[in-house]
């Protein structure tokens, strides 16, 4: 990623005041800052002044950056009263819809790009099953929606990002070569996603009980957003340490955080939000300039093909195959059904898969970066 300092702080200062300025009429169409953002990367990459390497290093710590702490904020806005009495849905979205839409994104890569592994066709198909977290905020706190259908997604695009990443990195090992057998792999898989929620659930427990002893005027009000965003990065860090998944982690841990202190979310939402929103804008313009320096090489209509499927196909059968016998209105689960967005967590995953050696790595990040430019 090249830029001078000076100028990498003017484009940063201008995309941060366009966002500001025109986020009241982004929030009265059907655009949004993200793909302001991304569209501004666009064009800055195609006028020379923002260059961007997709392998750079760099670029993916900003990304899983962005995803830990959205995935936090997220897990602050779940409802206690929801989780006790409409859990089934989202778990229902976790562990039937993502793994199925997975497959069904594997059997069409295979069929329409045929060079692909089947390896690596299921690995195309978990770098884009997750929702995106980013966008699904706006949708998650807005009063219009309905609180099931808000929860849903919100648990659904929290968790799936976390829990994706395992079979990622499986399908990542196998099609790289690197591994002889998926019993190990699974193995560490389990123990990876039980740390997380252990390590997360933990600490937010800590910092919930931590306020109750701590006097009513130790923490200062300015700083209570410190306080949220502390723990969220904490969790992602211990866990990573400790080999746990970092990102079930860090949402974990502001779910538990919110459930042990009801009175606290609305208030530390509000300092990690906008925390979220300046990662978020400089997130999405480097993928726009990212899209621009790879191009695509292949077969242009079977990249249509498959993006097409993969919006209007594949999430929509998963969603209202995993949501049979649901108590759901049939509205309220064909919103949820329609959306599924890719951004954040499949743009980390596809530099993840970038950076391995895979034969056909170049590949599976060109589907993945159109898909999620598309989506």
């Amino acid at each position: 990623m090249e830029i001078e300092f000076a100028t990498g702080l003017t484009v940063l200062g201008l995309l941060l005041v366009g966002s500001a300025a025109l986020s009241g009429l982004m929030h009265r169409t059907v655009l949004s800052i993200a793909v302001l953002s991304l569209g501004a990367g666009v064009v800055l990459s195609l006028a020379g002044i923002l260059d961007v390497e997709p392998g750079a290093h760099a670029l993916v710590l900003i990304v899983e950056v962005v995803l830990l702490v959205t995935l936090f904020s997220d897990g602050l806005l779940v409802e206690h009263e929801f989780l006790r009495s409409h859990w089934r849905a989202p778990a229902r979205a976790i562990v039937i819809a993502m793994p199925v839409n997975a497959a069904l994104l594997a059997l069409m890569a295979k069929l329409l790009f045929g060079q692909l592994t089947w390896e690596e066709a299921f690995l195309i198909g978990f770098v884009l099953s997750p929702t995106d977290p980013v966008i699904t905020s706006s949708v998650v706190s807005s009063a219009d929606v309905p609180a099931r259908v808000r929860n849903t997604l919100n648990l659904e695009s929290g968790l799936n990002d976390g829990l994706a990443l395992p079979f990622v990195l499986i399908f990542l090992a196998l099609a790289s070569g690197t591994n002889e057998g998926v019993a190990g792999p699974i193995g560490d898989m389990a123990l990876e996603t039980v740390l997380g929620f252990a390590i997360g659930g933990a600490l937010g427990l800590a910092a919930g009980r931590l306020l109750d002893w701590l006097p009513d005027w130790a923490v200062q009000r300015r700083y209570e957003g410190l306080y949220a965003l502390g723990l969220g990065l904490a969790a992602f860090g211990v866990a990573d340490l400790v080999h746990g998944n970092g990102l079930i982690a860090a949402f974990s841990s502001g779910l538990v955080l919110a459930v042990t202190r009801h009175e606290i979310p609305e208030v530390f939402h509000h300092f990690n939000e906008t925390v979220g929103s300046i990662l978020q804008v400089v997130a999405f313009a480097l993928f726009g300039a990212m899209v621009v320096a790879t191009g695509f090489d292949y077969s242009l209509l079977a990249l249509v093909a498959f993006i097409a499927f993969a919006l209007f196909v594949a999430r929509p059968a998963s969603v209202l195959l995993a949501f049979v016998g649901v108590d759901m209105r049939r509205p309220e689960k064909l919103f949820i059904a329609w959306f599924g967005p890719k951004g954040i967590a499949s743009m980390l995953f596809a530099l993840f898969v970038l950076n391995s050696t895979s034969p056909d790595r170049t590949l599976l990040f060109d589907v993945a970066a159109f898909t999620i430019l598309v989506s």
